[in-house]
């Protein structure tokens, strides 16, 4: 049976933005990779099923949910294994089997729900719900946002993971985690 690739460790601090859906993760990995001039993993999620829909106006389906995971831990391991010392991912596998319990009743593939409580970061980012939410062709729970969001912070809670909550506009969070992030790297 096919595996999901192991997470590579690598000599860097590992960061990732975990939250649901338009709440900013994207665009804060995005400027913080920027200001700690480190590596961007983006969310391998969002190319795969917008090529879906774009092709078979489908949204996600269990099927999808090894493919995804896969194609993250791919992105990440190779970010993990260049020079850079941060590495900022746009989501994590535990974020993947967050969303596949919750749209599919509770289900996940085991191979994506053992990569996924095996997996390490050093910080975990959740990114709280008070940003504008921004519609698009994938996102489709606007009305159920803080449900999801207690989802998210369940899961770091359970799974004992290093976290801190954002709040506030871009500037805002931006300032919260370079000033825990600053702590760490000195």
């Amino acid at each position: 049976m096919e595996k999901i690739p192991e997470q590579q460790t690598g000599n860097c601090i590992k960061v990732v933005l975990f939250g649901p859906e338009s709440t900013g993760k994207t665009t804060l990995s995005q400027k913080l990779s920027e200001h700690y001039n480190g590596t961007w993993v983006p969310e391998f999620a969002r190319e795969y099923l917008q090529q879906k829909w774009d092709e078979e106006q489908k949204i996600c389906e269990p099927k999808d949910i090894f493919p995804i995971a896969t194609g993250q831990m791919k992105l990440e391991n190779t970010a993990v294994n260049s020079e850079e010392k941060i590495v900022f991912c746009d989501t994590d596998l535990l974020e993947t089997m967050v969303y596949s319990e919750a749209y599919f009743d509770g289900w996940c593939d085991e191979r994506v729900r053992e990569a996924a409580l095996n997996s390490r970061y050093d910080l975990y980012i959740l990114t709280y719900i008070d940003v504008p939410w921004q519609a698009d062709d994938l996102r489709d729970r606007p009305g159920q946002r803080e449900e999801m969001f207690r989802l998210f912070e369940q899961a770091l809670i359970q799974h004992d993971r290093p976290y801190m909550l954002v709040k506030g506009n871009l500037e805002e969070r931006i300032k919260q985690i370079t000033n825990q992030l600053n702590t760490r790297l000195n």
